[in-house]
């Protein structure tokens, strides 16, 4: 078998692979959808696959016409790009100086940062703190807790320790501040780096549920994992549920888990193809000149 065969049965080979796991992962992903437009009878009775049954919006229609549910999910896409946005610039911030050897205390802080990664207060402490603070019912309870995360502030640290350090001396002999070269060379060649823990910020953001069920008591700030997990329980008491705007229709509690599901993950569906192409470009592609 010569070379040009061999790499015609290893693409194929790998082709077969890729299909089978895109199969895996989309098979889950459909069958929620499936439930989620099937009516009431073939979900109990366990028919629906990976294709509706009897086609019903009902489940959407629940989830939909309820206003509180509307404002629950536009104050959960402010939340996220607020909270996105304040801990990529107090990542990068903590980042790009610990990159520098000549920081006093650079060992210090980081033994710090990877100590807090290992041990924490528990949940009661960090209650009685955000208690404390005044934050109980706003949305900075739902931030500042969360603000850097240890294990990005690490990936960013070693990202930037990856770029060379001649790009930086040429900078400063050209007259440039730690913080222009931060902003006009650092940062345009992380890219990648920051596009992807912008996602990670953003997904945990997203779904973060347990912060919201401690701090949150007043239904006006109720963010959209919170508002769902209120409805998903109140349709498993009770087979009825009255919402605003809506008649009383009755509704399998499955279908109502699965349309919630879909419209909790369907955001994040939408802004991953968007970041998509920061993760496979070069990062050093041009960036020096031999």
């Amino acid at each position: 078998m010569n070379v040009k065969t061999g790499n015609r049965w290893f693409d194929g080979v790998n082709t077969i692979l890729l299909l089978v796991a895109l199969v895996l992962c989309l098979a889950p992903f459909l069958h929620i959808v499936s439930i989620s437009l099937s009516s009431n009878k073939p979900i109990m009775s366990g028919d629906v696959t990976i294709f509706p049954i009897e086609l019903s919006w009902e489940a959407y229609n629940r989830v939909l016409a309820d206003s509180a549910m509307i404002r629950s999910l536009g104050l959960s896409v402010g939340l996220t790009v607020l909270f996105t946005a304040l801990c990529m610039v107090m990542t990068i911030c903590a980042a790009y100086p610990l990159t520098k050897t000549e920081l006093k205390g650079r060992k210090v802080f980081m033994y710090l940062i990877v100590f807090t990664m290992f041990f924490s207060g528990g949940i009661i402490p960090e209650y009685i703190l955000v208690k404390q603070l005044h934050l109980v019912n706003t949305i900075w309870s739902l931030i500042l807790p969360l603000l850097v995360n240890p294990f990005y502030l690490i990936i960013l640290i070693t990202f930037f320790n990856g770029i060379p350090k001649s790009l930086e001396e040429s900078a400063e002999l050209d007259g440039s501040s730690h913080f222009g070269t931060l902003i006009r060379i650092i940062l345009p060649l992380s890219m990648p780096a920051i596009a992807t823990l912008s996602l990670f910020y953003a997904v945990n953001r997203w779904n973060g549920f347990m912060d919201s069920l401690f701090y949150i008591t007043d239904p006006n700030l109720y963010p959209l994992q919170l508002k769902l997990y209120q409805m998903i329980m109140n349709s498993m008491m009770t087979d009825q549920m009255q919402m605003e705007g809506a008649q009383i229709v009755q509704i399998l509690p499955e279908s109502l888990k699965a349309a919630s599901i879909v419209v909790a993950t369907l955001p994040i569906l939408i802004v991953y193809p968007w970041l998509q192409r920061y993760f496979v470009s070069g990062i050093m592609l041009g960036s020096v000149k031999g």
